[in-house]
């Protein structure tokens, strides 16, 4: 099969179009035939050489990938060749403390494929997948739309409904309003019910969050974020705020949470360290959360809005795959709004 390999750390210029062997699908598997593949930051950071990730040269990126089942494994039942589905991207061991009690990204063999763990991913012509990973296409979601949803939306998922546990009428802030796991996370935060704040430093860019149902923009800068929420809430500011970017917000996002808020963290675009004033967070009590994707049963869970419609993709560009390095660079100018796909 074609895949883009990663050839060694560093920039675009080590991911490579190469022929290598097929993936044979194991007992519980099945082989797909990978027609769309979307790019996540966790690729970038991958591709630069993220510590800790297990991740070794040569390998295959790619968390989300979608496409039909081409052949069965052993003892797979309950799918057949032809079917169009998408990949819940975890993997976990499913037997220990963690796992057995929901907490799959708590597993000790917790990894995602493309990335951590090191399983090979979806910027290839064929995938193997276990059976139960597998989410079923509506007819109405190609592939595309399908390959751009199921990391950032189990993520916003997880972020919001599982550990800021949002409820109706609360205010929830959403950084970073063009990012890929930010258009999820307006809609996720809308159907549970709460009013919503985008933050984006592109206007433009607001006026589409707002088209998927935010609330409020903030334009920061030139806009004050602290000013603005303040005014937007009557002073009673945020229960929550959605964060993924770090160092360059983190501060001030923290000072938009009324007493007992809570900030939930998925990612750190703009650097790894941020500022912390511990007596800011125990003087009002303040939850940090930190992310890591979600588990397989909360997937089914996004995965019913999707069919819904509840949960609509948003896509900003599509790349063959041979141009995989031009997808990188275009997710590296932090210039899309929604997911960078590549067409398989």
């Amino acid at each position: 099969m074609k895949a883009i390999v990663l050839k060694a750390f560093g920039g675009v210029e080590n991911l490579e179009l190469q022929t290598v062997p097929d993936p044979i699908p194991g007992p519980g598997e099945v082989l797909l035939r990978v027609r769309a593949c979307a790019l996540n930051h966790l690729d970038l950071f991958i591709r630069e050489g993220l510590p800790g990730s297990r991740v070794k040269v040569p390998h295959i990126l790619g968390c989300d990938a979608a496409g039909e089942i081409e052949a069965l494994g052993a003892g797979v039942e309950g799918v057949n060749r032809g079917d169009r589905v998408a990949v819940h991207p975890g993997r976990c061991c499913g037997a220990c403390a963690a796992c057995e009690d929901g907490r799959e990204s708590d597993c000790r063999d917790f990894g995602i494929i493309g990335a951590y763990g090191g399983a090979p991913g979806g910027y290839a012509e064929k995938l193997a997948v276990p059976v139960k990973h597998l989410l079923p296409l509506p007819a109405s979601l190609s592939f595309t739309d399908a390959a751009s949803l199921p990391l950032t939306a189990l993520t916003a998922w997880h972020m919001l409904k599982t550990l800021a546990e949002v409820k109706p009428d609360q205010t929830v802030i959403v950084v970073g309003a063009g990012a890929g796991v930010s258009a999820p996370a307006v809609q996720i935060a809308k159907a549970l019910g709460a009013t919503v704040i985008a933050t984006s430093t592109d206007a433009a860019k607001l006026e589409r969050a707002k088209a998927l149902g935010a609330d409020h923009g903030v334009h920061r800068p030139p806009q004050d974020l602290l000013k603005e929420v303040r005014r937007l809430t009557g002073g009673a500011m945020a229960d929550c705020v959605f964060e993924h970017v770090g160092p360059a917000i983190f501060a001030d996002a923290l000072k938009c949470l009324r007493p007992s808020g809570r900030l939930v963290t998925c990612g750190a675009t703009s650097g790894p360290v941020a500022e912390l004033d511990l007596r800011y967070v125990f003087s009002r009590q303040l939850r940090i959360l930190g992310a890591r994707m979600g588990s397989l049963a909360e997937m089914r869970e996004v995965w019913e809005l999707v069919r819904d419609g509840r949960l609509k993709p948003v896509v900003d560009k599509v790349f063959p795959l041979a141009d995989a390095r031009a997808a990188h660079e275009r997710l590296e100018s932090r210039g899309q709004f929604g997911k960078v796909v590549l067409s398989v």
